[in-house]
Order: C-alpha cells, then structure tokens, then sequence
C-alpha cells in the first residue's frame, strides 16, 4: 500500500526563486539562505519520494475574490507553471498523480472535508519554489505532485486545528491506496512576515523557532494556535504557517526531526524548513 515516510516545510518566497532562476544562489546576500537545502538535496536524492502532496496557497494566479475555495485539492495530469505578470518561471510543467489524488478526494470528502476538485490549474511560485529548492533545477521533475492550495490569504482562513486533522485523514487516505508508493507530504509558506502596512518587514526569530521546535516530538499544541495570534506575532503572512500543521498532521503522533534551517533575512521575510519523519 501507499505509505507516508517524510514530511517537509519550508518557506516559498517568490525571491528564491527569482534568485535560482537568475543564477544569484552563490551570491552574498544569497548563499546563507540557500546553504540550509543542501543537506535536504543530498537526502532527498538518496529518498525520492514517488509523488509529493504539496500543500501552498494561491497568489491570486489560479483564484481570485470571485472564487476563493478553503481547500482545493489538484486531480489533473499535469499542472502548468502560471505567469504572474512577469511571465512563467523557467520550470518544468508539474506532473500530477490523478489515481491518487482522485482516491485522496473520495477519501477526504467521504471522511467530512469539504474538499474543492480542481481539474485545472496553472501553479505559482507557492509551489514551484519549494520544487526548486528541493530539487535544483532539472529538464523534468523527479516525482510526481497533487497540489493541495490552501486559502490563507482572505479571511477566513482554515484553522490550525482544522489544517492538522487535515492532515491525518490525508494520512488515512494514502494508507487505503493499494498501490506501493512512497509519498512525503510537504507543507510550505510562511515563516512570520508583513508585507504592507506599518508592521512591513516584521521578523520573530524567537516565535518561528518555537513553532519549529513544537513540530517535533509528541506535542500537538501547534494546533490549537488562534488566528489572532498568528497575526500579532508573526505579521499577516504568517498565517501561512498553517498549511505546515497539514503536514505535521499527516506525520503520525511522533516526528522525528532529519534536518532544520532557519535564516534572516531573504527579500524581507524569514526562511524556514524542516525536514520530518514519522516515528512508528
């Protein structure tokens, strides 16, 4: 059967991206930043996953105030890269998993989550930076991918608590696919950042690392977190923080943790990630 062996975080700021596509990763500025996804990229080399659920939120490219869904689940064959105003980044075209994702609808629908089947779908830099940071940049990705957008960007968001039991019936849905595939569960955005307003550029070194610290271990407090205090401690995008409690719900009671970054500043955010596993 399907199986979940490893869940990672991580930050998707549209910059990285910028910075891997224009060849700047070695730059001074850059190279802290991107130093922290080596380990991942020499591990993941030696553990590739055979489809990544990938949990992000839209940048209004495939949604926008007409159509905003809580959770929308990916179930094509293929997810092209969407411009956003600047063109398409220089990526692979993202291939889905539709027998998996469509089971993972069915599972997650029937299992009382109201789930949005999205049949097409151009993806942004919410997914495909995470790819690239992964993965470096390849002619083809090397897995396959069923995206899972989040609505974290109008009010209301899921919450926290919403977002982890997400996760664990995701958890129990791959465990009822008969197929033997190896999937990871990846969970991104975030850490704490404002981009607008009088709080613009707002950092909590000390907030994004307790958040880390608490994906590990037994705890489920991270659940449990209000909404208002995502907002007054880490700006209105740490919100975001939210899609990794999908993750962490998908990971079992137990994580053990592989691999941890964290580094300030890149572009005028916090860089995140994790890298998790699942403690039988």
């Amino acid at each position: 059967m399907a199986r979940i062996t490893a869940g990672i975080a991580t930050s998707h700021i549209p910059a990285l991206g910028a910075a891997i596509d224009l060849g700047k990763t070695g730059e001074d500025y850059w190279r802290p930043a991107f130093a922290g996804y080596e380990w991942t990229k020499q591990w993941i080399g030696q553990n590739p996953p055979d489809v990544v659920i990938l949990v992000y939120n839209d940048h209004a490219s495939a949604f926008d105030m007409n159509l905003i869904p809580t959770f929308a689940l990916g179930c094509a064959e293929n997810f092209q890269p969407a411009d956003e105003g600047w063109g398409p980044r220089p990526v692979p075209v993202v291939e889905g998993h539709p027998d998996l994702a469509w089971h993972l609808a069915q599972s997650l629908i029937l299992d009382e989550f109201d789930m949005t089947i999205i049949n097409r779908m151009d993806v942004d830099h919410g997914l495909t930076v995470p790819l690239s940071l992964m993965f470096g940049q390849p002619q083809a990705w090397p897995c396959r991918v069923i995206p899972l957008a989040v609505n974290v960007v109008t009010y209301p968001p899921p919450s926290g608590n919403r977002c982890w039991a997400l996760g664990e019936a995701i958890a129990r849905a791959v465990a009822g696919f008969p197929d033997d595939l190896n999937v990871q569960v990846w969970g991104t955005g975030g850490m704490s950042h404002q981009l607008q307003g009088p709080r613009a550029g707002l950092i909590n070194r000390e907030w994004d690392n307790r958040f880390l610290d608490q994906l590990i271990g037994e705890s489920d407090a991270l659940r449990h977190i209000p909404h208002i205090e995502y907002l007054r401690e880490t700006g209105s995008e740490g919100i975001e923080m939210v899609m990794w409690l999908i993750m962490r719900g998908a990971l079992g009671r137990t994580t053990r943790c592989l691999h941890r970054h964290y580094h300030v500043p890149a572009s005028n955010t916090a860089v995140g990630h994790i890298v998790l596993e699942p403690v039988s």
